[in-house]
């Protein structure tokens, strides 16, 4: 007989430092068989489905629930994804379920559960009992604590950051419950955490100490007995909770002391390569000098744009997107042919009244965050509107584990930039400096972002994304060259720099050591 899984999804990174709240209303919703219409669109839930084909499942959809980072969940968001899979479990619990596979992040927090996924596992835990299985797949950003590690036995964690590899952990995870379905084994998951957290910036695969760590985990899973898989959790640094940072989970079969031992060697690996991880920008005011003097690294494509990520506004990681300091700079420096991206909505409704080609002055961004540097008040022309959909150009793009193959921007405008108000007009020669104002905030992982738009990166000579590690998959093929630049905002690599009240303490950064 078909083994009967239970399908559902939890999408949410929380920033708890942001102002404001993540309402139900902010989030896409599916409910029942609608959860199916994801098959094939390169998400996590796409690999579950793939998988759950394969092996003749049937399905048990509940609800799928994604949100983009941001602010503190309200409780309604929970209680609305537990009555779904509580309605569900009404009517199928009498037939019997063996399994359960689950789309979750990790990091969500709610404003009276601030650990919402270890809420909703021992919350199904109950309903279900001890013996059904749980598994699925979870964010390499998690912040994963000891209750919902051990309320499971079957999640598999994204590998790779930028996110490139969320669908394929998706379909491991699947397939992993699969074999605890098929053989009956009695698996359990193990959980250890270093006193250590690392900002985005430093949580980057292709770089050190993320890189060795995830290298020793695949090593483990093929040599140390029992372990069916590791996970290695970079986490959340902008979660004061006590589970947020780094951490390890193994599941196993059989004697759990040579897996218990694995996990003490990643943490020590951790522990040992604390600093390196501990990532800090470089001087906003230094970059720009050197791009004016062409003092440029070697190794990138001599005619690509220069990349300037903005971490403390990235928007995969909560903050608004509307942060005004590096477009400020731009701008008093006058660099031709630079773009960058501002959310808006506001100043998209004013520009509807703009004919093509004409001028008017926009109070441009800077209220999403207090520590963002304000609106930057500016003349500019309207160079183009457009709807703001697009078709995501790379399927495996850290934007595809969010939202899969297309993504809405809301209603756009493109912009060049004449002045600043009761400054200089910037010379009139050349490209400009263009800004694409969005109505609904974009982390800029896929360059359709730009495209889609009549914006091509690859002739642009600096382009400025509000963003840590996640967008190098698109940007690292095209560039000249890259910095990770400092500048004020809600996501800071500065950690000490946040009024922490919750985390465990001692932890590095925070105290030294």
């Amino acid at each position: 007989m078909a083994q009967r899984v239970l399908l559902a999804g939890l999408f949410h990174e929380t920033h708890t430092f942001l102002e404001g709240i993540t309402r139900l209303a902010d989030f896409q919703c599916r409910r029942g068989t609608e959860l199916l219409k994801s098959a094939g669109d390169g998400s996590p839930l796409a690999g579950i489905l793939e998988i759950a084909a394969e092996r003749g499942w049937e399905l048990l959809p509940a609800i799928d629930l994604r949100a983009s980072p941001g602010p503190i969940l309200a409780d309604e968001v929970v209680e609305e994804y537990c009555r779904a899979v509580d309605a569900v479990l009404d009517q199928e619990l009498p037939r019997g379920i063996d399994g359960v596979c689950l789309v979750l992040h990790g990091a969500g927090a709610a404003v009276s559960y601030p650990d919402v996924e270890a809420e909703v596992l021992q919350r199904l835990r109950r309903r279900i009992g001890p013996r059904v299985p749980i598994g699925g797949v979870l964010d390499l950003h998690g912040n994963i604590s000891r209750p919902f590690a051990e309320s499971t036995q079957a999640f598999v964690a994204y590998r790779q950051n930028p996110h490139a590899d969320a669908c394929e952990a998706a379909r491991d995870g699947a397939r992993l419950l699969a074999r605890i379905l098929e053989t009956g084994l009695e698996v359990q998951t193990l959980w250890a955490q270093p006193a250590v957290m690392w900002p985005p910036t430093g949580t980057g695969t292709a770089f050190e100490p993320m890189r060795t760590l995830e290298a020793r985990a695949r090593t483990m899973e093929q040599t140390v007995p029992g372990v069916l898989a590791v996970n290695v959790f970079a986490g959340f640094s902008f979660a004061d909770l006590p589970e947020t940072g780094v951490s390890f989970t193994a599941v196993v079969t059989g004697d759990p002391a040579p897996a218990t031992r694995a996990l003490q060697e990643l943490c020590d690996l951790a522990w040992g390569e604390r600093i390196q991880g501990n990532v800090r920008e470089e001087s906003l005011e230094t970059v720009l000098h050197r791009i004016e003097q062409n003092d440029l690294p070697a190794g990138g494509i001599p005619t690509g744009p220069v990349i300037l990520a903005e971490p403390s506004d990235n928007i995969g990681g909560g903050a608004p997107g509307d942060g005004t300091v590096l477009l400020g700079a731009l701008i008093d420096h006058a660099l031709d042919n630079s773009v960058a991206a501002i959310d808006d909505a506001r100043a998209v409704d004013r520009l509807q009244g703009v004919a093509l080609g004409g001028r008017c002055v926009l109070s441009l961004g800077g209220r999403g965050s207090q520590l963002s540097g304000g609106p930057i008040d500016i003349e500019v022309q309207l160079l183009s509107r457009g709807s703001g959909r697009f078709d995501l150009e790379d399927r495996h793009s850290h934007l595809a584990s969010m939202a899969g193959d297309s993504w809405d921007m809301g209603p756009c405008a493109v912009v060049r930039v004449l002045r600043r108000v009761q400054g200089p007009l910037l010379p009139a020669s050349g490209v400009g400096i263009r800004v694409l104002i969005t109505s609904h905030k974009t982390p800029p992982f896929d360059l359709g972002q730009w495209r889609s738009q009549g914006i091509i990166p690859e002739e642009a000579r600096v382009i400025a994304v509000k963003a840590a590690v996640a967008h190098r998959r698109v940007y690292d093929p095209i560039l000249r060259a890259h910095f990770t630049v400092e500048t004020p905002g809600p996501c800071s690599s500065h950690l000490a720099s946040f009024p922490w009240r919750r985390v465990r303490r001692p932890i590095f950064p925070l105290d030294g050591g």
